[in-house]
Protein backbone atom coordinates (compact mmCIF):
# COMPACT_ATOMS: atom_id res chain seq x y z
CA UNK A 1 0.00 0.00 0.00
CA UNK A 2 1.32 3.11 -1.02
CA UNK A 3 2.08 5.88 1.89
CA UNK A 4 -0.05 9.26 1.99
CA UNK A 5 1.74 12.40 1.23
CA UNK A 6 -0.75 15.35 2.72
CA UNK A 7 0.49 18.54 1.59
CA UNK A 8 -1.05 22.21 3.13
CA UNK A 9 -1.05 25.48 0.95
CA UNK A 10 -2.57 28.52 2.24
CA UNK A 11 -3.08 31.26 -0.50
CA UNK A 12 -4.03 34.40 -0.43
CA UNK A 13 -4.64 36.34 -3.87
CA UNK A 14 -2.69 33.68 -5.39
CA UNK A 15 -4.59 33.55 -8.68
CA UNK A 16 -1.09 33.89 -11.08
CA UNK A 17 0.09 31.03 -8.83
CA UNK A 18 -2.58 28.60 -8.28
CA UNK A 19 -2.66 26.53 -12.12
CA UNK A 20 1.15 26.51 -12.21
CA UNK A 21 1.38 25.05 -8.28
CA UNK A 22 -1.02 22.38 -9.12
CA UNK A 23 0.77 21.32 -12.43
CA UNK A 24 4.25 21.38 -10.79
CA UNK A 25 2.80 19.69 -7.83
CA UNK A 26 1.51 16.78 -9.70
CA UNK A 27 4.83 16.60 -11.73
CA UNK A 28 6.75 15.71 -8.65
CA UNK A 29 4.66 12.82 -7.78
CA UNK A 30 4.47 11.56 -11.22
CA UNK A 31 8.07 10.77 -10.31
CA UNK A 32 7.35 9.83 -7.33
CA UNK A 33 5.02 6.55 -7.68
CA UNK A 34 5.79 4.96 -4.25
CA UNK A 35 3.75 7.65 -2.31
CA UNK A 36 -0.30 9.03 -3.13
CA UNK A 37 -0.45 12.53 -2.40
CA UNK A 38 -3.67 14.86 -1.25
CA UNK A 39 -3.09 18.91 -1.28
CA UNK A 40 -5.46 20.76 1.13
CA UNK A 41 -4.87 24.38 -0.48
CA UNK A 42 -6.47 26.99 2.39
CA UNK A 43 -8.32 29.39 0.62
CA UNK A 44 -7.35 32.39 3.22
CA UNK A 45 -9.87 34.88 2.36
CA UNK A 46 -9.26 35.83 -1.30
CA UNK A 47 -10.36 38.91 -2.97
CA UNK A 48 -9.43 38.15 -6.73
CA UNK A 49 -10.35 35.12 -8.41
CA UNK A 50 -7.81 32.79 -6.25
CA UNK A 51 -11.32 30.58 -5.60
CA UNK A 52 -12.53 30.34 -8.67
CA UNK A 53 -9.31 28.81 -10.46
CA UNK A 54 -9.01 26.35 -7.25
CA UNK A 55 -12.60 25.07 -8.13
CA UNK A 56 -11.36 23.93 -11.74
CA UNK A 57 -8.01 22.46 -10.47
CA UNK A 58 -10.41 20.22 -7.81
CA UNK A 59 -12.58 19.84 -11.07
CA UNK A 60 -9.53 18.07 -13.10
CA UNK A 61 -8.18 16.51 -10.44
CA UNK A 62 -9.49 15.64 -7.00
CA UNK A 63 -6.21 14.89 -5.38
CA UNK A 64 -6.55 19.04 -4.66
CA UNK A 65 -8.72 19.76 -1.77
CA UNK A 66 -10.24 23.35 -1.08
CA UNK A 67 -10.51 24.59 2.44
CA UNK A 68 -12.44 28.27 2.09
CA UNK A 69 -11.82 30.20 4.68
CA UNK A 70 -14.08 32.93 6.30
CA UNK A 71 -11.75 35.49 5.55
CA UNK A 72 -7.80 35.89 6.09
CA UNK A 73 -6.84 34.30 8.92
CA UNK A 74 -2.89 35.18 7.88
CA UNK A 75 -0.57 32.46 7.11
CA UNK A 76 -0.10 30.42 10.64
CA UNK A 77 -4.11 30.49 10.69
CA UNK A 78 -4.53 29.32 7.23
CA UNK A 79 -1.67 26.61 8.40
CA UNK A 80 -3.43 25.63 11.35
CA UNK A 81 -6.58 24.83 9.55
CA UNK A 82 -4.91 22.43 6.84
CA UNK A 83 -2.99 20.74 9.86
CA UNK A 84 -6.55 19.72 11.12
CA UNK A 85 -7.99 18.51 8.04
CA UNK A 86 -5.44 16.27 6.85
CA UNK A 87 -4.54 12.61 7.27
CA UNK A 88 -1.46 11.57 5.60
CA UNK A 89 1.51 9.61 6.77
CA UNK A 90 3.28 12.52 6.50
CA UNK A 91 2.53 16.50 5.69
CA UNK A 92 4.11 18.92 3.97
CA UNK A 93 4.00 22.80 4.11
CA UNK A 94 4.81 25.58 1.89
CA UNK A 95 3.81 28.78 0.46
CA UNK A 96 1.02 29.16 -3.21
CA UNK A 97 3.75 31.38 -4.69
CA UNK A 98 6.41 28.84 -5.70
CA UNK A 99 8.98 30.31 -3.75
CA UNK A 100 8.87 27.00 -1.70
CA UNK A 101 10.25 24.76 -4.67
CA UNK A 102 7.84 21.80 -5.06
CA UNK A 103 11.17 19.73 -6.50
CA UNK A 104 12.69 19.87 -3.14
CA UNK A 105 9.68 17.51 -1.33
CA UNK A 106 11.62 14.63 -3.24
CA UNK A 107 14.68 15.33 -1.69
CA UNK A 108 12.68 15.77 1.97
CA UNK A 109 10.78 12.72 1.49
CA UNK A 110 14.37 10.88 1.19
CA UNK A 111 15.21 11.94 4.33
CA UNK A 112 11.66 11.11 5.64
CA UNK A 113 12.44 7.86 4.49
CA UNK A 114 15.57 7.45 6.62
CA UNK A 115 14.58 8.42 10.02
CA UNK A 116 13.94 11.79 10.24
CA UNK A 117 10.70 13.24 11.33
CA UNK A 118 10.72 16.74 10.87
CA UNK A 119 12.55 18.06 8.00
CA UNK A 120 12.65 21.74 7.01
CA UNK A 121 14.12 23.85 4.45
CA UNK A 122 17.16 26.63 5.41
CA UNK A 123 17.22 29.44 3.01
CA UNK A 124 20.62 30.30 2.10
CA UNK A 125 19.76 32.85 -0.24
CA UNK A 126 15.99 34.93 -1.02
CA UNK A 127 16.49 35.86 -4.73
CA UNK A 128 14.03 38.38 -5.66
CA UNK A 129 14.04 40.40 -1.98
CA UNK A 130 14.67 43.67 -1.33
CA UNK A 131 17.12 45.05 1.37
CA UNK A 132 14.62 46.12 3.74
CA UNK A 133 12.74 42.58 4.04
CA UNK A 134 16.12 40.79 3.83
CA UNK A 135 17.55 42.60 6.77
CA UNK A 136 14.13 41.93 8.71
CA UNK A 137 14.49 38.65 8.10
CA UNK A 138 18.36 38.16 9.06
CA UNK A 139 17.55 40.32 12.65
CA UNK A 140 14.10 38.59 13.35
CA UNK A 141 16.32 35.42 13.10
CA UNK A 142 18.64 36.32 15.01
CA UNK A 143 16.58 38.10 17.77
CA UNK A 144 14.54 34.73 17.80
CA UNK A 145 17.45 32.00 17.89
CA UNK A 146 19.17 34.36 21.15
CA UNK A 147 15.95 34.97 23.07
CA UNK A 148 14.54 31.18 22.28
CA UNK A 149 17.48 29.58 23.28
CA UNK A 150 18.17 28.15 19.45
CA UNK A 151 14.80 26.83 19.66
CA UNK A 152 14.17 28.44 16.57
CA UNK A 153 16.01 27.79 14.16
CA UNK A 154 18.12 30.30 11.94
CA UNK A 155 16.31 30.86 7.82
CA UNK A 156 14.71 27.95 8.46
CA UNK A 157 11.21 28.60 7.00
CA UNK A 158 7.46 26.81 7.49
CA UNK A 159 8.48 25.14 4.31
CA UNK A 160 8.98 21.35 5.68
CA UNK A 161 7.68 17.75 5.81
CA UNK A 162 6.83 15.65 9.26
CA UNK A 163 5.82 13.01 9.93
CA UNK A 164 2.57 12.23 11.03
CA UNK A 165 3.57 12.08 15.11
CA UNK A 166 4.94 15.28 14.72
CA UNK A 167 1.82 17.36 12.89
CA UNK A 168 -0.42 15.17 15.15
CA UNK A 169 1.78 16.72 18.43
CA UNK A 170 0.98 20.34 16.68
CA UNK A 171 -2.42 20.15 16.22
CA UNK A 172 -3.15 19.19 19.37
CA UNK A 173 -1.58 22.27 20.69
CA UNK A 174 -4.90 24.52 21.34
CA UNK A 175 -2.97 27.49 21.49
CA UNK A 176 -4.44 30.64 20.23
CA UNK A 177 -1.48 32.50 19.16
CA UNK A 178 0.02 29.99 16.99
CA UNK A 179 3.96 30.33 15.68
CA UNK A 180 3.62 27.08 13.87
CA UNK A 181 7.27 27.70 12.69
CA UNK A 182 8.19 27.66 16.20
CA UNK A 183 5.83 25.00 17.34
CA UNK A 184 7.59 22.28 15.24
CA UNK A 185 10.63 23.36 16.73
CA UNK A 186 9.37 23.12 20.56
CA UNK A 187 8.28 19.81 20.17
CA UNK A 188 11.62 18.15 19.12
CA UNK A 189 11.72 15.34 17.21
CA UNK A 190 14.55 13.66 14.96
CA UNK A 191 15.15 16.96 12.74
CA UNK A 192 17.18 18.15 10.00
CA UNK A 193 17.33 21.06 7.94
CA UNK A 194 17.99 21.16 4.07
CA UNK A 195 19.59 24.08 2.23
CA UNK A 196 17.51 25.99 -0.16
CA UNK A 197 17.42 29.41 -2.32
CA UNK A 198 14.34 31.05 -2.34
CA UNK A 199 13.50 31.75 -5.91
CA UNK A 200 10.96 35.20 -6.48
CA UNK A 201 7.78 34.72 -6.64
CA UNK A 202 6.31 33.34 -9.49
CA UNK A 203 3.43 35.89 -9.80
CA UNK A 204 1.62 38.55 -8.13
CA UNK A 205 2.46 40.87 -5.49
CA UNK A 206 4.21 39.74 -1.89
CA UNK A 207 1.30 40.15 1.08
CA UNK A 208 4.35 40.28 3.35
CA UNK A 209 4.83 43.54 3.75
CA UNK A 210 7.35 45.18 6.92
CA UNK A 211 4.63 45.75 9.49
CA UNK A 212 3.20 42.37 8.73
CA UNK A 213 6.59 40.80 9.35
CA UNK A 214 7.20 42.89 12.46
CA UNK A 215 4.34 42.21 13.77
CA UNK A 216 4.63 38.32 13.42
CA UNK A 217 8.36 38.06 14.34
CA UNK A 218 7.16 39.93 17.72
CA UNK A 219 4.17 37.56 18.23
CA UNK A 220 6.63 34.57 17.55
CA UNK A 221 9.27 36.02 20.35
CA UNK A 222 6.96 36.58 23.02
CA UNK A 223 4.85 33.20 22.39
CA UNK A 224 8.08 31.07 23.12
CA UNK A 225 10.60 33.20 25.17
CA UNK A 226 9.94 34.67 28.43
CA UNK A 227 13.44 36.20 28.40
CA UNK A 228 12.01 39.97 27.51
CA UNK A 229 9.75 39.42 31.17
CA UNK A 230 13.44 38.60 32.64
CA UNK A 231 15.25 41.73 30.40
CA UNK A 232 12.51 44.19 32.37
CA UNK A 233 14.06 42.99 35.90
CA UNK A 234 17.60 43.10 34.49
CA UNK A 235 17.12 46.67 33.18
CA UNK A 236 15.45 48.02 36.54
CA UNK A 237 18.65 46.94 38.41
CA UNK A 238 20.67 48.26 36.43
CA UNK A 239 19.38 51.35 35.85
CA UNK A 240 18.48 51.99 39.91
CA UNK A 241 22.23 50.58 40.64
CA UNK A 242 22.80 53.17 37.91
CA UNK A 243 21.29 55.92 39.40
CA UNK A 244 22.29 55.19 42.93
CA UNK A 245 25.92 55.41 41.70
CA UNK A 246 25.59 58.42 40.51
CA UNK A 247 24.08 60.41 43.45
CA UNK A 248 26.90 58.81 45.39
CA UNK A 249 29.53 60.40 43.44
CA UNK A 250 27.24 63.91 42.58
CA UNK A 251 27.33 63.61 46.41
CA UNK A 252 30.89 63.67 47.14
CA UNK A 253 31.69 66.15 43.92
CA UNK A 254 29.49 68.35 46.31
CA UNK A 255 31.20 67.39 49.62
CA UNK A 256 34.70 66.91 49.00
CA UNK A 257 35.27 69.41 45.97
CA UNK A 258 32.39 72.12 46.77
CA UNK A 259 30.87 71.03 43.18
CA UNK A 260 27.09 71.57 42.89
CA UNK A 261 24.84 69.45 41.33
CA UNK A 262 24.51 69.70 37.81
CA UNK A 263 20.90 71.97 36.88
CA UNK A 264 17.92 71.73 35.05
CA UNK A 265 19.24 70.19 32.12
CA UNK A 266 20.59 67.33 33.48
CA UNK A 267 17.66 66.13 35.43
CA UNK A 268 15.58 66.46 32.59
CA UNK A 269 17.72 64.24 30.59
CA UNK A 270 17.68 61.95 33.36
CA UNK A 271 13.49 62.46 33.29
CA UNK A 272 13.23 61.74 30.08
CA UNK A 273 15.46 58.68 29.40
CA UNK A 274 13.94 57.51 32.49
CA UNK A 275 10.65 57.57 31.17
CA UNK A 276 11.56 56.03 27.61
CA UNK A 277 12.94 52.85 29.86
CA UNK A 278 9.93 52.56 31.70
CA UNK A 279 7.18 53.11 28.97
CA UNK A 280 9.47 50.29 26.95
CA UNK A 281 9.38 47.77 29.21
CA UNK A 282 5.63 48.49 29.76
CA UNK A 283 4.96 47.83 26.40
CA UNK A 284 6.40 44.65 26.69
CA UNK A 285 4.34 43.76 29.42
CA UNK A 286 1.54 44.74 27.54
CA UNK A 287 2.48 42.40 24.59
CA UNK A 288 2.50 39.41 26.93
CA UNK A 289 -0.94 41.29 28.76
CA UNK A 290 -2.20 40.91 25.00
CA UNK A 291 -1.38 37.64 24.32
CA UNK A 292 -3.12 36.28 27.55
CA UNK A 293 -5.91 38.28 26.08
CA UNK A 294 -6.18 36.57 23.03
CA UNK A 295 -5.78 32.63 25.17
CA UNK A 296 -8.78 33.81 27.77
CA UNK A 297 -11.15 34.99 24.66
CA UNK A 298 -10.95 31.11 23.07
CA UNK A 299 -11.79 32.30 19.98
CA UNK A 300 -11.43 29.68 17.14
CA UNK A 301 -7.80 29.88 15.06
CA UNK A 302 -9.99 29.87 11.80
CA UNK A 303 -13.28 29.69 10.86
CA UNK A 304 -14.18 27.41 7.39
CA UNK A 305 -17.10 28.41 5.38
CA UNK A 306 -16.92 25.69 2.89
CA UNK A 307 -15.22 22.05 1.89
CA UNK A 308 -14.51 20.97 -1.45
CA UNK A 309 -13.33 17.47 -2.08
CA UNK A 310 -13.45 16.06 1.54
Amino acid sequence: MKKLISIIIPAYNETDCVDELARRLSLVFESESAYDFECVIVENGSIDDTYEKLLKINAADSRFKILKLARNFRMDGGLTAGLSHVTGDACVLMTADLQDPPELIPDFLRLWEQGYENVYGVVTERQGTGPIRTFNSKAFYWLANTLTDGRVTKNASDFRLVDRTVYESVRAMDERNRFVRGLFSWVGFNSIGVPMVRPPRHGGVSNAHTLKVLDLAFKGIFAHSYKPLRLISVIGMLVSLGAVITTIWLAIQAVAFGVPFSGYGTIMCTLLLGIGIITLLLGVIGEYLALIYEEVKRRPNYIVSKKIGF
